[in-house]
C-alpha cells in the first residue's frame, strides 16, 4: 500500500457535505489493486511486465526508480491516465531529493502539469488533490518557520522519496529532537513503520502525533489504516470516526472511512433530507391566496413550513439576539437545529401513529429519532453544514466531542454482527 502521507499537506478550504461524499468514488493512494487495468486495453507481454515492475516499485515507495518506467509507459499509451498520475506523483517525490531549490520547483511544476493532463483524461483520485494543489510556480510548503527544522525535514523527505526508509525514520526523529511538537515528523515516523508493516510501532507514533494536535485528521486516519492492516477492525473503526470528527469538512477522512466500510461490509447510514417545502419568502407583505393555498396541508409540508418560518424568524432578528457580537446575519448551527426541531415537533404526532408513520419519508422518521436521541446538532454539523454553519464547528467539537462520536458511532456506522472481509 502506497502511503497517503502527502494528503496531510493539502487543505481544500471547502465545505464537503456528507451527502455529497456518499456518491463519490473513494480512492486512496495505494488503494488501487491494479494500475487502472480494468479500464485499460490489454497490454502486450513486454508492456505488461514493465507495468508490473513499475507498480511494484511504486508500492514499495521507490518513486525515483519507478519514475522512468512510468514515463516510458505513459509515452507508449498517452491516454492511460492512471500511469500518468503515478508518474506525476513520482516526479513530485523525486523533487524532494534535489538539493537545488530551482530544480525542485521545476520538477514540482512538471508534476503538476502531468497531473492536470491526467485529470483532463478523467482522473478523479485523491492523488489529484495532491498534484493539483501544487502552486503554479512550484513553490514548496514549509514544515517549520525554523530553518534548522525545515532543512532537517527536507533531508528526511529526500531519504523517504529514495526509498531509504530507515534513514528517513532517523531523519524524522532528528526533527523531533529539534522540535518535539512537530506534527508531521511524528506522523511520518509512524508512516515509515507502516510501510515496513510494523503496525504496532506505527500506531505508537500516530498516537504521538494525535497528542501533538488532536484536531488534525491525518494521524487518526493513518492509525486506522495500520489497525485495519493488522486485522483490528474495531480499533480501526474508532480511529476513522475520530479522523472525521477532527476535520469533517476535509474529503480525506470520509474517503478513507468509506473505503474501509466497503471492504468489511460495515453498514454506512446517511440521513439525506430533500427539501420538499413549497414555501417561499414573499417579495412584500401582500398575501395572495390561490386554490393550492386552500387545500389541507400535508404533515410533511407543514413540517417544512415550520422549518422555513423558524429560519425566517432568525434572519429577521433572532440571530442578532443570539449572536450580539457578530455584525451580519449568517446561517448558524443554532438556527438550523431550531428549524429542524420545529419540523420534528410538527411531525412527531404522525410519527407516533404506525399507520401515519408509514406515509412519512424515511429520512424524516430518522430525523425524528436523531432529535429524540439528542443528536440533532451533530446531524446538522455533519450532514447539513454550509460555510456559515461550519464556523460553529470548532467550538462545538471542543465542548461536545462525545456527542459527535455518538452520532457517528450509533447513526452513521451502526454496528452489525454480519461484518467481515469481502
Amino acid at each position: 500500500m502506497i502511503s497517503t502521507r502527502k494528503i496531510s499537506q493539502v487543505s481544500t478550504g471547502k465545505i464537503v457535505l456528507l451527502l455529497m461524499l456518499l456518491a463519490a468514488t473513494c480512492t486512496r493512494i495505494g488503494a488501487q489493486s491494479q494500475m487502472g487495468a480494468q479500464t485499460q486495453p490489454k497490454d502486450d507481454p513486454e508492456t505488461a511486465a514493465l507495468r508490473q515492475q513499475a507498480l511494484e516499485l511504486y508500492r514499495a515507495g521507490k518513486f525515483v526508480d519507478a519514475m522512468p518506467l512510468l514515463e516510458k509507459l505513459s509515452n507508449t499509451n498517452p491516454k492511460d491516465f492512471v500511469v500518468k498520475e503515478h508518474w506525476a506523483y513520482c516526479i513530485l517525490e523525486y523533487s524532494a531529493t534535489l538539493s537545488n531549490p530551482a530544480d525542485r520547483k521545476r520538477e514540482r511544476v512538471r508534476a503538476r502539469t502531468i497531473g492536470l493532463e491526467a485529470k483532463q483524461l478523467g482522473d478523479q483520485s485523491d492523488i489529484m488533490q495532491i498534484l493539483t494543489s501544487i502552486p503554479e510556480d512550484g513553490s514548496e510548503p514549509k514544515f517549520s518557520e525554523r530553518k534548522d527544522v525545515n532543512d532537517a525535514m527536507k533531508s528526511a523527505e529526500s531519504s523517504f522519496a529514495k526509498g531509504n526508509l530507515d534513514e528517513a525514520r532517523e531523519g524524522y526523529q532528528h526533527v523531533l529532537e529539534l522540535d518535539p511538537k512537530n506534527y508531521e515528523a511524528a506522523l511520518f515516523v509512524g508512516d515509515v513503520y507502516f510501510k515496513q508493516k510494523i503496525y504496532d510501532r506505527a500506531g505508537e507514533w500516530f498516537d504521538r502525533a494525535v497528542n501533538i494536535n488532536p484536531d488534525r485528521e491525518t494521524a487518526y486516519r493513518y492509525w486506522g489504516d495500520a489497525l485495519a492492516m493488522a486485522g483490528k477492525n474495531d480499533e480501526a473503526r474508532q480511529n476513522y470516526i475520530k479522523a472525521v470528527i477532527a476535520e469533517p469538512y476535509n474529503r480525506a477522512p470520509w474517503a478513507a472511512l468509506r473505503n474501509w466500510t466497503d471492504r468489511i461490509n460495515q453498514p454506512f447510514n446517511a440521513i439525506i433530507l430533500e427539501n420538499k417545502s413549497s414555501a417561499k419568502k414573499p417579495a412584500d407583505k401582500e398575501v395572495t391566496l390561490d386554490e393550492h393555498s386552500l387545500k389541507e396541508e400535508s404533515p410533511e409540508s407543514a413540517g417544512w413550513t415550520a422549518y422555513n418560518n423558524t429560519r425566517e424568524a432568525w434572519e429577521q432578528g433572532k440571530f442578532k439576539k443570539e449572536y450580539p457580537n457578530e455584525t451580519a446575519y449568517r446561517h448558524s448551527l443554532k438556527e438550523e437545529a431550531a428549524a429542524l426541531d420545529a419540523m420534528v415537533t410538527v411531525l412527531a404526532p404522525d410519527a407516533a401513529s404506525q399507520k401515519k408513520a408509514e406515509k412519512l419519508d424515511p429520512s424524516l422518521m430518522a430525523l425524528i429519532q436523531v432529535d429524540h436521541d439528542g443528536l440533532l446538532e451533530p446531524f446538522v454539523l455533519l450532514n447539513r453544514a454550509d460555510r456559515d454553519i461550519a464556523q460553529d464547528y470548532p467550538a462545538y467539537r471542543s465542548a461536545h466531542r462525545d456527542k459527535l462520536y455518538r452520532y457517528l458511532d450509533e447513526v452513521v456506522l451502526p454496528k452489525s454482527t454480519s461484518q467481515g472481509p469481502k
